[in-house]
């Protein structure tokens, strides 16, 4: 218990002394009478204020300490330390960019005042000013080089703006200054899982949790980095763990949420899609798209998740000067932007589009930022461009200024928010007219994105306030195709695919994650209505088939009903469709490119179209083929369909002979055509561009 304080002096400067005294004895109350002593014997006296300031920080008083010392610059505008403390409770109340002002008041004062430039750098970091961030850090290291804070903060910094093998060389220094930094291990291990160097991100990651067992980042980065390699039945406690450390932690809902679809691990899923939608509604940090697009049919929440996306992650960046369109004739310059030029299922469906293309009225870009494998399929697009560009090594930034140097008119995003994602070269607005086609079946919530292309279908016209964009709308699918597509002439046996002998063979061999509780209740009452039937689903992982089967018997259905197909090359996998019956699939994500594949087999599909762009897909499809009448409005519906198929074998076989008939004209299957409408939707966007006209709805 602390003695009772003495009377105080009547002499200012006393006050002021005993009040510092007090002060270095933890006796922060007692300093504050003091200082206020000091003050009403002499308003005027600078060292009160200043020093009550700091006395007030002990006590969390943070809006009077920083009236204090705003009394104290008001008294001696020059005193930088008054600036700096007023600059760290700025930045404590979270009004940052006024504490960014103090700290450049600091530096006006005393321009080496390190502390003040690594602050501001910090400030810069968190705002997204990165190239601001590595200015601050630079001059802290050339005051301080040893400062292993600093090679970290500024190699975030650079891998925030892509500029990935200086990152790296950032985060190597910090290390080697400081062997056990767990953060830079984790920052560090970020660059190698960008860079697809995976082992180096193991070790990384290991130290790291080894370190420090309960830091959030690296639990959440290992998880990710499990997911990319395919082990996820591995990355879910990784995620689990993350949780349980922070629960804020940005972009850990997605992550799980994610996880445990792939494996269709639905425990608590439900509570799961509740806390992320509440997410989106309160525009917290880190809720993917793309994520939503495959768990909720709801356009509206789906453009407030990307808004929200592109707000917090994607901001517009006006660094580069404003852009205009280029003006006095010549072709047209179009870049697709992708890192996905290979063996993907983007670049499989877009091959043929890319040899159509008309070179006389256009120059044909490709800016390439994905890995360099040299497939069959990337040599066969690649000589299809005028030219072909590799910057994967380029920020996003960088990528920006090459796209205007090269003169590029309309710039098509492929990827949208999935994986390996360059979003941010958008925000840098890289051509006059910007474009999202393909990769990501949604809304992009960009104000610089100009245009998406669909159709009327996939996107009537009636949804497009749940977009963004303005809508190019097609007059067939949106979905390109090659026709050019080989199917394998080997004919399977059921045995050898582990099909019964007899019965009816429903398929879906999309993607485990695209399988929810609710269409999977939907596919048991088939089964249990169409006695002998199978589900032949794909086996994109152990655990996703274990966790079907299990959930199959829980609704009374016999497990060994499920049959999962293994992964093989396309064209045996195309071939293997004709031992299907009926392919059945999934909402609110529907089948796209298996859609697609379905049907080039000769396989008809069964789809319940819903609200979302992404949930009427197959309905796109199904119209650009000629079979309307397999696009179903409810559940119920789909399933009386798929139960009365199974049982009319006719009408089954009548769909089937009409789908072959179909197949050599239908517009689905048209690449050529598709190559002139799009080409058409090019010339109207460019020439509204020119003129002066903003984007709006175009109708091929």
């Amino acid at each position: 218990m602390q003695p009772p304080a003495p009377a105080l002096p009547d002499d200012a400067q006393a006050c002021n002394t005993q009040g510092n005294a007090w002060l270095q004895a933890n006796r922060a109350a007692d300093a504050i009478r003091a200082y206020d002593r000091a003050i009403a014997l002499r308003a005027d006296y600078l060292d009160p204020h200043f020093n009550r300031g700091n006395a007030l920080l002990r006590l969390g008083r943070n809006a009077e300490a920083l009236a204090a010392f705003e009394k104290a610059i008001a008294l001696a505008p020059g005193l930088a330390l008054a600036h700096y403390n007023r600059g760290t409770v700025l930045e404590g109340m979270g009004r940052e960019q006024e504490a960014m002002d103090s700290y450049r008041w600091v530096l006006l004062l005393e321009p080496e005042h390190v502390q003040a430039l690594f602050n501001l750098g910090c400030l810069h970091l968190r705002s997204k000013a990165y190239d601001e961030a590595v200015r601050c850090m630079d001059r802290v290291l050339a005051k301080d080089p040893r400062l292993a804070q600093a090679h970290n903060n500024r190699g975030n910094a650079l891998l925030k703006s892509w500029h990935l093998q200086e990152a790296l060389a950032s985060f190597d220094q910090a290390l080697v200054l400081q062997p056990q930094y767990a953060d830079a291990l984790v920052n560090r291990a970020n660059v190698h899982l960008l860079r697809k160097d995976h082992a180096l991100a193991f070790a990384d990651l290991e130290q790291a949790i080894h370190l420090n067992p309960d830091q959030a980042q690296s639990r959440q980065f290992m998880g990710r980095l499990l997911n990319e390699s395919k082990r996820y039945e591995e990355a879910l406690p990784h995620f689990q763990q993350a949780w349980r450390c922070n629960p804020e932690q940005p972009g850990l809902l997605t992550d799980i949420l994610n996880a445990k679809t792939i494996i269709c691990d639905w425990h608590n899923l439900d509570a799961g899609i509740a806390r992320i939608e509440l997410a989106v509604r309160q525009e917290r940090l880190g809720v993917s798209p793309f994520i939503m697009v495959g768990l909720r049919d709801d356009p509206a929440l789906q453009l407030h998740t990307a808004r929200n996306s592109v707000k917090l992650d994607y901001p517009e960046n006006p660094s580069l000067e404003a852009i205009a369109p280029r003006t006095g004739g010549g072709r047209i310059r179009v870049g697709y932007y992708s890192a996905d030029f290979h063996n993907h299922a983007t670049t499989i469906l877009m091959a043929e589009l890319f040899e159509l293309h008309e070179h006389e009225r256009f120059e044909w870009f490709a800016f390439s930022f994905g890995p360099d494998l040299r497939d069959s399929m990337h040599e066969r697009v690649r000589q299809t461009f005028d030219h072909f560009l590799d910057v994967r090594d380029r920020s996003n930034e960088e990528i920006a200024r090459l796209s205007r140097e090269l003169g590029i008119d309309i710039a098509v995003d492929l990827k949208g928010f999935t994986q390996d994602t360059r979003f941010g070269i958008f925000a840098y607005r890289c051509a006059p007219v910007q474009v999202s086609y393909l990769g990501f079946p949604g809304t992009t919530g960009a104000g610089y994105i100009d245009y998406v292309i669909a159709d009327k279908v996939v996107l009537p016209p009636q949804e497009q306030c749940h977009f963004s964009e303005k809508v190019a709308y097609l007059p067939n699918s949106y979905q390109v195709n090659d026709s050019k597509r080989r199917i394998a002439d080997r004919v399977f046996t059921r045995e050898e695919l582990g099909l019964p002998a007899t019965g009816f063979v429903f398929c879906c061999f999309n993607n485990n994650y695209k399988i929810l509780p609710q269409t999977f209740d939907g596919w048991m009452r088939i089964l249990l209505a169409v006695e002998g039937s199978v589900l032949w689903l794909l086996e994109d992982n152990p655990a996703a088939a274990r966790n079907l089967r299990r959930e199959a018997q829980a609704r009374g259905i016999a497990p060994q009903r499920l049959v999962f197909a293994s992964r093989m090359p396309l064209v045996e996998h195309l071939a293997r469709h004709r031992l299907a019956d009926l392919f059945l699939d999934t909402l609110p994500c529907n089948a796209h490119t298996t859609a697609s594949d379905a049907l080039w087999a000769g396989l008809p599909v069964l789809t319940c179209a819903g609200q979302s762009f992404a949930s009427r897909v197959a309905a796109s499809l199904l119209h650009a083929v000629g079979l309307p009448e397999l696009v179903t409005q409810t559940q119920e519906a789909f399933e009386a369909r798929a139960i009365a198929l199974a049982r009319d074998l006719g009408a089954l076989d009548a769909l089937r002979s009409r789908l072959r008939e179909q197949l050599p004209t239908a517009p689905l299957f048209d690449t050529r055509r598709f190559a002139r409408d799009l080409e058409a939707a090019y010339v109207t966007m460019h020439a509204r561009a020119v003129q002066g006209l903003p984007p709006d709805v175009i109708e091929v």
